[in-house]
């Protein structure tokens, strides 16, 4: 019985992760490495002439003596947790294929919950801003899908105040298979809402199936072409073959979050989506997520967010 060569491919094992980044200094020249590929430009003239303050980690520029630390103005800011600490986290969540709550976490790299939670959803926002970079092209299933339930006494169906309404669009390549998707939350299902989606995540000229919703059509306004099949109610409107691999990855996503999360809060979702996007877009190289610079490349390029942001924001995309 053959292998699935996906399934079975060569990963990146904690092993290999310790011996690459297992020391301070290990982590600390890979970071330089990533933010200053070139060399060390100061941030304030462009200087490449430098020394280094080692009793405070700081790099002073030998032009305008402008002071900055490796972690400034990145994703790592106002840290006081080991380096060695983050890359963990890094690939445990990366690595994890149905998702690592903040509490499972907590365990693995000791420290407590309140900062578990805080470095996930930062890592979080990392894979977030790297796919909203890379929009999906070519024959794209999109369907409307809800998170969340009916509170008790409140509205039914779509208009539950409890539900929170995302776009699902899976991309599939010329022999049917998905290369890639991409979930996020929208304001609601109108279509300026829509084809603000569409511009933001869609190629144009890509070839776009939806079901009868209305608003579905406002893709055009980002040059794609737009196909309606009416799909009906009922069990069976889930079993068409032009909408199976987009319902496919909104059950498994659905069923991941319930058993790892089982609660999100509607301002989160969005980061919990994008994990779930972000490690299925690079299921062919599991072994390339953190050694080279992919989420680490965009993590010192993410701007700093402080707690009140992660708890507060509301990222739609």
């Amino acid at each position: 019985m053959s292998k699935n060569k996906v399934q079975f491919q060569k990963g990146y094992s904690l092993a290999d992760f310790i011996k690459d980044y297992g020391t301070e200094e290990q982590c600390r020249q890979a970071l330089f490495n990533w933010r200053w590929p070139d060399g060390f430009r100061c941030p304030d003239c462009g200087s490449d002439r430098y020394t280094v303050i080692k009793t405070r980690n700081l790099y002073q520029c030998s032009k305008c003596h402008h002071q900055t630390s490796l972690i400034s103005g990145t994703i790592f800011e106002q840290t006081k947790l080991p380096l060695t600490t983050w890359f963990l986290a890094i690939h445990l969540i990366t690595q994890a294929k149905t998702g690592l709550s903040a509490l499972a976490l907590k365990r693995q790299i000791g420290v407590s919950y309140n900062t578990a939670w805080s470095m996930k959803q930062k890592i979080m926002q990392v894979m977030k801003e790297r796919d909203d970079c890379k929009p999906l092209s070519g024959v794209i299933q999109l369907d409307d899908v809800y998170w969340g339930g009916e509170r008790r006494g409140g509205k039914r169906g779509r208009g539950s105040e409890n539900k929170t309404p995302f776009v699902a669009a899976v991309a599939l390549n010329d022999n049917g298979h998905p290369i890639a998707m991409n979930m996020n939350a929208v304001k609601g299902f109108q279509s300026t809402e829509i084809a603000r989606w569409a511009k933001q995540h869609l190629t144009p000229g890509s070839w776009v199936y939806s079901d009868g919703l209305a608003c579905f059509s406002a893709v055009t306004s980002a040059a794609c072409h737009h196909y309606t099949l009416v799909t009906g109610g009922g069990p069976q409107s889930v079993t068409r073959e032009e909408f199976a691999w987009v319902n496919t990855m909104i059950g498994n996503v659905k069923r991941a979050i319930n058993g790892t999360y089982h609660a999100i809060k509607p301002n989160h979702l969005p980061r919990y989506l994008a994990e779930f996007c972000y490690r299925f877009n690079r299921r062919f190289q599991l072994d390339d997520m953190l050694p080279r610079p992919r989420l680490a490349y965009v993590a010192v390029r993410t701007p700093p967010m402080p707690g009140r942001l992660l708890k507060l924001a509301e990222a739609y995309g």
